[in-house]
């Protein structure tokens, strides 16, 4: 289908005039009071839901980081 008529530069702004962005919602995390997104484990502590979810291992005692040759 051909266009009929030729649209004013202002009808187009007007038509995109909605498509702005909304700011990211970030809130606390009661843990550690860090910003997170929402329902989302806390990366910096492991918790979510106000429990810990991810546990950090820790290394065995004899092991060493390896080397990057």
């Amino acid at each position: 289908m051909a266009q009929k008529r030729r649209h004013p530069h202002s009808w187009t702004g007007h038509r995109r005039s909605r498509w702005k962005l909304s700011p990211i919602t970030l809130i606390t995390c009661p843990q550690c009071k860090a910003r997170i997104l929402p329902h989302r484990v806390c990366p910096s502590c492991g918790t979510y839901a106000g429990r810990e979810v991810i546990v950090e291992r820790a290394r065995p005692k004899g092991s060493k980081k390896r080397k990057e040759a």
